[in-house]
């Protein structure tokens, strides 16, 4: 409930996809008997430059399982784990209902859904858990002997009958992950929550073999047989090796929580498939001859394990020789660990040189170049105010960013006060000047609940005319217009010709005739396109570009103060100097009072990258990425500050964040700045 802002909705989204939220979505699916299965947003987040989603002013992460900063999201672990599910377990290619819908378990909190392969004979249980509170119960007509624990809010899914390669799986409380067969073995993955314990039975008819690598699982052999316990994530990976008994392929089960299964990978060779355990990624693997060659990331001190195709010998990693032994679970296994990744000291900001702008809020100033409002057609859907003239920003050709209106007028004798009717996207904002003085500023109000959806925002603003300028004579209105983005649209609809930016002008106590110039973004530029810049000052200008000249600008520092309508400028400068072997991801933090009306546009090297809009949040941090960012070298960042004049305007605390960082990567190439 309450007020919701544009950013907020997704924040929340963010919030609530969890593994718990991913694995009910996809697993009620499954249940459902869908056959192709969508993760949604895999990468999600800041828009660049005046690219956002319509419903949203800046950041669209929708549950993306890879955050801006490329770590994984709480949702990724079970997205990876149905990921290797349907692709390693043919058998949930074709399933039918196997009974009437949906039954309880014993003691009626879980709710279960049976399934079945009608080729293999393998069952499938699709368990939820829809209270509040942790559920272990028996499961009537399963076939699992033992009680099925699943986790507050969370959904599972358990097998019986399913083939693990050359044996078969009696049952098993923990989610099957995978199953494959390399270098004559098999090797299945089972996983579930931390601290939970998984049983797992196998149908042997000659009683097999056990060894553990790990002293955590246990095992014991009886009535045909072979019943294993493991506790899940203490102590990370937990393997236990089955061999001889009704086959001669040996079977390597893998138990994992969620935590653990992001380390582990797979990954297709000539020669056949590896499961790789250890790394935060695995980039590729070659096998050459008898070297397999290894690369990825490391962020924590890791070892690296490998199950892979006969006749591996040896082990590179990002191009270095890892020495390897042969372990207890048939894999070669790095001597040692690789150690984790040395912290990452960044440079603080300052140097802040600092520059007013708007004088197109001046009466003297020479817009004779500007586009004259003479049309009285529009191309939008939006109607035109009887009388015209169109101020429609798209008609005159300016469709990003801010607009610039001047309107003169000869008299405002008898004149109270005007009205600014204008439409914009999520957060939009006019201000207006009238012969240089600040009429004020007016807001879209923030989205609730019930209008998060809307993708165009129509108000009026109505600002008194001060008396001492109520005279004959000629006069200047000065209209700053923020149009933020378009509407989105459906196949055969038009949202996306709303207009933007000024609609229309009424001047109570009388019609006044004004001749209207408009003044949008430059044309577009050749390495940014037409996305990048709006229609301010400097920007027209290049203050934003990284080798603009601003030692004449002031120097200041922050937290800033000020109270002014208008737009500010702040530049600095820093320089980063990574190992070449560093992957880091780095942001650009921004906080203050959050009682301070102000938003900034974030240029770095000449790229915008975000708007911060102080007053309605949630995003504080916004990601600088390599390419863009110089990773080792000089970087230009210019801050653009538009505010209302109500309260100081900061920017208050600015700084940068190291996101994430780890030992490998690909080479990022630099991208060129705009202005080149």
């Amino acid at each position: 409930g309450g007020p919701l802002s544009a950013g907020e909705g997704y924040a929340r989204v963010r919030e609530t996809h969890d593994a718990a939220h991913e694995r009910r979505r996809h697993l009620t699916a499954l249940a459902d008997r869908v056959t192709v299965h969508h993760t949604g947003m895999g990468f999600g987040g800041t828009s660049w430059g005046w690219l956002p989603g319509p419903g949203v002013y800046t950041s669209y992460d929708y549950g993306a399982v890879l955050d801006e900063g490329r770590r994984p999201a709480p949702n990724m672990a079970a997205v990876q784990q149905l990921g290797h599910l349907v692709r390693t377990v043919p058998d949930l290619a074709r399933l039918e209902a196997d009974g009437d819908g949906e039954e309880r378990a014993a003691d009626g909190r879980l709710t279960v859904r049976r399934l079945v392969n009608p080729d293999t004979g393998a069952r499938f249980f699709v368990v939820r858990n829809d209270t509040g509170e942790e559920v272990r119960a028996l499961l009537p007509d399963t076939g699992i002997d033992v009680p099925v624990t699943v986790a507050a809010g969370d959904t599972k899914l358990i097998a019986s009958g399913l083939r693990l390669g050359h044996r078969k799986l009696a049952y098993t409380t923990a989610q099957p992950m995978l199953c494959v067969s390399t270098g004559r073995q098999d090797v299945a993955v089972f996983v579930g929550r931390h601290g939970e314990t998984a049983q797992l039975a196998l149908d042997c008819e000659k009683q097999p073999g056990a060894d553990r690598a790990d002293t955590e699982p246990a095992w014991a052999y009886e009535q045909g047989r072979l019943n294993v316990v493991s506790p899940l994530g203490v102590g990370g990976l937990s393997r236990v090796l089955v061999k001889d008994g009704d086959s001669e392929t040996p079977l390597v089960l893998l138990f994992a929580d969620d935590e653990t299964a992001l380390r582990l990978w797979t990954y297709e060779t000539p020669a056949g498939p590896l499961v790789v355990y250890g790394p935060a990624m695995l980039r590729s693997a070659e096998l050459r001859d008898s070297t397999l060659h290894l690369t990825g990331d490391v962020t924590v001190e890791t070892g690296v394990e490998v199950w892979g195709p006969r006749g591996i010998a040896d082990i590179t990693w990002n191009g270095a020789p890892v020495p390897t032994y042969v372990g207890r679970a048939r894999s070669r296994v790095m001597e040692g660990l690789m150690p984790a990744v040395r912290a990452v000291a960044l440079p603080a900001l300052d140097g802040w040189r600092r520059r007013t702008e708007n004088p197109e809020s001046d009466p003297d100033f020479d817009d004779s170049a500007w586009t004259v409002a003479g049309r009285t057609t529009s191309h939008s859907t939006t109607p035109v105010p009887e009388g015209g003239p169109v101020l429609f920003a798209d008609d005159h050709g300016f469709h990003h960013g801010d607009v610039w209106y001047r309107g003169r007028l000869k008299d405002l004798g008898g004149i109270p006060s005007v009205a600014l009717s204008y439409s914009t996207g999520t957060q939009g904002l006019l201000m207006a000047w009238l012969d240089g003085r600040p009429l004020g500023t007016h807001r879209m109000p923030a989205p609730d609940e019930d209008t998060a959806a809307r993708g165009t925002w129509t108000a009026t603003a109505r600002f008194d005319v001060p008396g001492a300028v109520r005279t004959p004579g000629e006069h200047v209105l000065s209209v700053l217009v923020r149009p933020m983005q378009h509407a989105g649209t459906e196949p055969g609809e038009d949202a996306h010709k709303a207009a933007r930016g000024l609609v229309a002008v009424e001047f109570e106590g009388g019609d006044r005739a004004v001749e209207w110039r408009v003044r949008g973004a430059a044309g577009p530029e050749r390495v940014t396109g037409p996305f990048n810049n709006g229609g301010l000052y400097g920007e027209r200008r290049g203050w934003h570009l990284p080798d603009h000249d601003d030692r004449r600008w002031r120097v200041v520092e922050f937290p800033r103060e000020e109270r002014r309508q208008g737009v500010t400028w702040y530049r600095t400068r820093f320089r980063l100097g990574f190992e070449p072997e560093l992957d880091a991801s780095v942001g650009l933090t921004l906080e203050d009072d959050p009682g301070r009306a102000y938003r900034v546009q974030i240029f770095l090297n000449g790229w915008n990258l975000g708007q911060y809009v102080n007053d309605v949040g949630p995003q504080h941090t916004f990601v600088l990425p390599n390419g863009i960012l110089r990773t080792r070298g000089a970087n230009a960042l210019a801050l653009v500050v538009l505010s209302d004049g109500t309260t100081p305007s900061g920017p208050g605390t600015v700084r940068l964040t190291l996101l994430d960082a780890a030992r490998g990567g690909i080479p990022v190439e630099p991208v060129d700045p705009p202005g080149r």
